[in-house]
């Protein structure tokens, strides 16, 4: 097991992982922006080096200063957290070219799944279901119309190298198809640097499921169960769940086999996410793999009672997994919802500040995960999430009214946040019987279309 790490991340991340490697003896290195010189994550590690100007670019983007970090503390390995570093299959390279090991999976198996065009080539001759689309990227215009003629609208124009909805855009009909063919490279090209764009056949209302795979250095590969993922907005997920409501015992079974398949094709190790669209009939669809630990990882540590963060860095060190499928169980019902730094009643305006009343919830069954506190100032140049609450409960209903109680007894202010917004979801009679898609917010919630509104039942 390692003995001191560098953590290449900010925020509630690095919390995370700071605690993990404290219950198991190692000593870690924050690095922080000078914009993040109060955060918490600075404030409770064992060290921490200034690696840059506030932007991203200049700090925890920047590789050259994170290695110098890095090979000064003297660590053996680094942990890249999620977003930022965590899938650059250079940046993985470069950890290894200087002896320190990278928390994560081989760069060879970021830059296969990373390129979504690529990973979708070599599952389909494994037999994976893959969305009907284009066989590889759409070089322009003209051959986008033709891919989208054949496949029949509505289609969506994707970003081989994207992720966290960027690079994503939706069309009805040639017209539009030109504008979001554009629209996608022009984004795809500002956020990775790579304009490169697929043409995939858009699924009606789907389902967004996702599995937590792992895998080690020995061959081995297990998941453990699969999240739901379908509440989101503008493609980026707002709450999280686990088991997925409506899943029989087959279905679970058979896309979790799939997704295992997916990582075995890769030759994946370490802590990894297999994500598909569901239909209306349960029938499937790979979209992506995420290389990393995912934001929504707790709801699976709820209800299988493993430490993914702590399996990740046993499996970086060497070591077998922990745990063979056939003792992988899932107990009970585990909920996540992300609470963000916008207005939710102001088209979501950030809303970085002081945080001035910080209080959080306790009780049974309750999580938060966050970086903020009373005199935090919430800085303007990152993610606006600021804390994550998840519950456990013996099924569903009750996962739902902890989160209600949790939600009564918070208080974050004078900052806007996005509990009155999850308030108003989780009491959704749609969301309640677990009849959601991803269209469930634009259409339920943000639009106000007429729904009766069940009574809060905080329980």
């Amino acid at each position: 097991m390692f003995q001191k790490i560098l953590i290449a991340n900010r925020g509630e991340v690095a919390v995370r992982i700071i605690r993990a490697c404290r219950e198991l003896g190692i000593h870690t290195v924050a690095v922080f922006s000078k914009a993040d010189r109060d955060s918490l994550h600075v404030r409770i590690a064992d060290d921490a080096i200034c690696i840059g100007e506030a932007p991203a670019a200049e700090s925890y983007l920047n590789i050259p200063a994170i290695i110098s970090a890095a090979e000064v503390a003297d660590v053996e390995g680094i942990h890249p957290g999620w977003g930022f570093l965590a899938e650059n299959a250079h940046f993985a390279e470069i950890c290894e070219s200087c002896q320190i090991k990278f928390i994560g999976p081989k760069p060879e198996s970021i830059r296969l799944a990373g390129d979504k065009s690529m990973a979708r080539q070599e599952l389909r001759k494994v037999g994976v279901p893959i969305i009907p689309g284009s066989k590889g990227v759409v070089r322009d215009q003209e051959e986008a119309l033709r891919v989208a003629k054949k496949l029949g609208y509505p289609v969506i124009c994707k970003a081989v190298a994207g992720g966290g909805g960027k690079g994503i855009k939706f069309a009805h009909n040639d017209g539009k198809l030109i504008s979001a063919f554009l629209t996608a490279q022009a984004e795809a090209e500002a956020a990775f640097g790579n304009r490169d764009v697929y043409v995939e056949k858009a699924i009606k209302e789907p389902r967004h499921i996702e599995v937590q795979i792992f895998g080690d250095s020995h061959g081995n590969v297990i998941y453990l169960g699969e999240r739901d993922c379908s509440v989101q907005r503008n493609h980026q997920k707002l709450i999280e769940e686990s088991p997925a409501p409506g899943f029989d015992r087959k279905l679970r079974q058979k896309i979790g086999d799939v997704a295992a398949k997916v990582a075995k094709t890769f030759k994946y190790e370490n802590a990894g996410t297999v994500e598909f669209l569901v239909d209306s009939d349960g029938s499937f669809y790979f979209m992506e793999m995420n290389t990393r630990l995912q934001v929504e990882h707790p709801v699976t540590e709820m209800v299988t009672g493993i430490d993914l963060v702590k399996e990740q860095l046993a499996v970086a060190s060497g070591e077998k997994l922990s745990i063979t499928q056939d003792k992988v169980q899932i107990r009970g019902h585990a909920m996540e919802c992300r609470i963000n730094a916008e207005d939710p009643d102001n088209n979501f305006m950030p809303s970085p500040g002081l945080i001035q009343n910080w209080i959080m919830p306790g009780g049974p069954h309750i999580r938060v995960d966050s970086y903020g506190y009373p005199g935090y100032k919430v800085p303007p140049y990152y993610d606006s999430m600021i804390a994550k609450f998840i519950s456990h409960g013996k099924d569903r209903q009750e996962a739902i009214a902890i989160l209600l109680r949790a939600f009564k007894e918070t208080t974050i202010g004078p900052i806007k946040n996005t509990i009155p917004l999850h308030v108003k979801i989780l009491n959704r009679p749609r969301f309640r019987q677990g009849a959601v898609t991803t269209k469930f917010i634009e259409t339920y919630v943000t639009s106000e279309k007429t729904e009766p509104v069940e009574e809060e039942k905080a329980g």
